[in-house]
Parts: structure tokens; sequence; C-alpha cells
């Protein structure tokens, strides 16, 4: 059985703010307001999560206020004081593939797993390559993910990649990678990531391999989730009998975040306990 937690990504709203740091941008720690006014600091979060039956967090890298050992101790802290699991810290730019800048955004996502380790994170996700397939790329990536791997480890953290960007459209290619990096990188599995006629065959080709999960769902309208897809996608971990976390995502126009993810986990957990009824939906407001 899994865990159950969300991605912050699901709370640009609640959250309301971003901190630019990339490896072509030098971090200021000046939050700009992309989503509006903050309805909810990160160090409250981890509280907030535990009101709403949660229990892990997955932290996409520009959800973070300031890297500075103080405020990380704090958050580790906050995290602690609820029982959140850090289950990954989301390192969402960088190109190991880059035919110039590979080298270098290798060495800011190695500063970015530094931070992952100051937080407690069991494993801290990369992107694989933003490069189309080829085997000169497939290799750069491996050689990168195992460098990388290595310096996690070293603090206690484990590295994941996903089904995700132009290194990986398929099975072929995923598959083909997390065999060069055997035993040392690990697979997030993303409902939503991949689309077409082989969703499922693709999807069900990986999920053996997957510790942790991004549970995407569709919302068509506001509070009507595509349920047939989410919940196919959870029989397919099921079946793979994973046990990670399920991080709930939900990127959809209507503004109640919370509302909408209340419903992700009402389905998810019917769909990895079949045999009982639905769990009752939590409040919208703690």
């Amino acid at each position: 059985m899994p865990t159950y937690g969300l991605s912050t990504w699901s709370l640009h709203r609640t959250l309301g703010v971003a901190y630019a740091d990339s490896p072509s941008q030098p971090r200021t720690d000046a939050p700009e307001p992309r989503w509006g006014l903050p309805q909810l600091s990160l160090l409250d979060l981890p509280a907030n999560l535990r009101s709403r039956y949660l229990t892990d967090l997955q932290l996409c890298h520009f959800h973070l206020p300031s890297r500075s050992p103080a405020y990380l101790a704090d958050l580790r802290a906050a995290l602690a004081a609820s029982h959140i699991t850090l289950d990954a810290l989301l390192v969402d730019d960088g190109d190991l593939t880059h035919p110039l800048h590979a080298s270098r955004d290798r060495d800011w996502i190695a500063s970015w797993i530094d931070t992952a380790a100051a937080l407690g994170a069991r494993y801290v996700r990369l992107i694989a390559g933003k490069q189309p397939p080829s085997e000169s790329a497939l290799a750069t990536s491996a050689q990168h993910l195992l460098t990388l791997a290595h310096h996690a480890s070293n603090g206690g953290v484990q590295v994941v990649i996903e089904n995700w960007m132009a290194l990986l459209p398929t099975p072929t290619e995923l598959l083909d990678l997390l065999t060069r990096t055997h035993p040392h990188v690990k697979l997030c599995f993303d409902f939503g990531n991949w689309s077409g006629p082989d969703k499922y065959d693709h999807l069900a080709a990986i999920a053996p391999h997957a510790v942790a999960a991004h549970a995407k769902c569709a919302f068509p309208a506001p509070f009507a989730p595509d349920a047939q897809d989410f919940q196919r996608c959870c029989h397919l971990l099921r079946a793979a009998s994973f046990s990670g976390t399920l991080a709930l995502i939900y990127d959809g126009p209507h503004p109640d975040e919370w509302a909408h993810l209340a419903l992700e986990r009402a389905l998810a957990i019917a769909a990895f306990t079949p045999d009982k009824s639905p769990p009752p939906v939590p409040p919208t407001e703690p």
C-alpha cells in the first residue's frame, strides 16, 4: 500500500510565490508573485498536511524561500514536528544532456542535492535530459546521473528520475537508462507525462520500477475528475505492488486546490482498496 502526500506543484496558488533558481540565473531569494498573495507559508504547510490526512511531501525547488542553513533547519524541524516525511526534493531545471552546458547543470544540480540532504529528503528527483534520445544522449545522461547518485549517497539521499522530458518518450529509453544506472537511480512514476493510445501499456511496462509516484488527475470541469484515467493508473501501480509515496498532483484551472486534492485522495484510496468503501473527503478548510 502507498502512503499519501502531495507535491507543492499542486499548491501554486496556496503558496503564491516562486523563487527563481536555475543554472543560468543566480538565486536572489526575491519572491516572484506568480500566483497571487501567499495563503500559507512553507513552514506552516506540514501541520496543514496532517490536518488533511496526508503524511508525505514532495517539494519543488522553486518553492523554497531560502537555502540558508537556518531556514533549512527550521523547515526540517517543522516537518518533524508534524510527522511529515519529505519524500523528495524535485529539481525542476537543468539538462544533463545539453551539448554545451551539461557539466554546468550537473554542478548546479549537485548543489540542490546538498539542499535535499540538509532537509532530510528521502529522494531527489532530477530531469534525466531535455535532448532527443540517442545513444550519445543516453550515455551522457547515465554518466552524469551516476556521478550525482554517488554524491547524493554521501548525504543519505537517493536519485530518482521520471518518465518525463524529451530524452525519455517511451519505456524503451527509460528502461535503457535505468539499466545503465542500476541500482543507483530509481523511478518516480508520473501518471500524466505520457499520453496517446499506448499510454497504459507504456506505464504498465515501467510500473514495477517505481519507488514514488506523481498521481496526476485531469479535471475536464471543476470538481469533475477524470476518475477512469486516474484510477486506471492507480491500478497499474497496485498490480506492481507499489508501496512508495503517492504524491497527489492538481494543476487544473479552478482555484480551490485543496478541494480538488481531496477528491484525488479519495479516488486513490478507493483504487488501492477496492474492497472497501471510499474514505471520507476531508474538509476544504482544516
